[in-house]
């Protein structure tokens, strides 16, 4: 079944609309649950703006499409050697949610080791926030809590997250 999957590496900005429409219809159904339509909003803005995207490709990011059947159901970014370390860190991993629970998580997850593998990095870390149904999603995938986080991001909104890591 997951021979229809495929990441789709991102090197040119104008392939980055792709991500902002998928995020688009991605985030409100992930995160309405759990944030405001305020925070939600400006949150899109802070991350997925054409200015936000650009700046974390021009930073080292590296993005790919999620795709399935040859089309477009996700992506991921992950930034390699994050803060000097020996870990490549996930940014964003989102998959359409009447596409969730097949196994494309999975496979992108299995994808991001490989990466870290061949970057000869030790570790796959990320944050999560703690009242996303996610965070189940990576604890079965063998991500362990290092620490819980609650960052500013700035309008009175903060990330409450946990930080998970896993060893490849």
């Amino acid at each position: 079944m997951m021979k229809k999957f495929k990441l789709h590496s991102i090197v040119d900005e104008s392939q980055l609309n792709s991500i902002k429409a998928l995020a688009e219809e991605i985030w409100p159904s992930t995160y309405s649950p759990i944030l405001s339509n305020g925070q939600i909003s400006y949150m899109m803005d802070l991350m997925y703006s054409e200015r936000a995207l650009q700046q974390q490709l021009e930073n080292g990011v590296l993005f790919y499409l999620v795709l399935f059947n040859d089309k477009e159901v996700g992506y991921t970014a992950v930034e390699p050697n994050y803060k000097d370390g020996d870990q490549l860190y996930i940014h964003k991993l989102y998959i359409l949610p009447q596409l969730q629970g097949i196994g494309l998580g999975k496979s992108v997850i299995e994808s991001i080791a490989e990466i870290a593998k061949k970057k000869k990095l030790s570790c796959i870390s990320l944050n999560v926030n703690r009242y996303n149904k996610a965070l189940y999603f990576y604890e079965k995938l063998g991500f362990k809590i290092e620490k819980e986080e609650d960052i500013d991001i700035g309008n009175n909104y903060y990330m409450n997250d946990y930080v998970m890591q896993k060893k490849v």
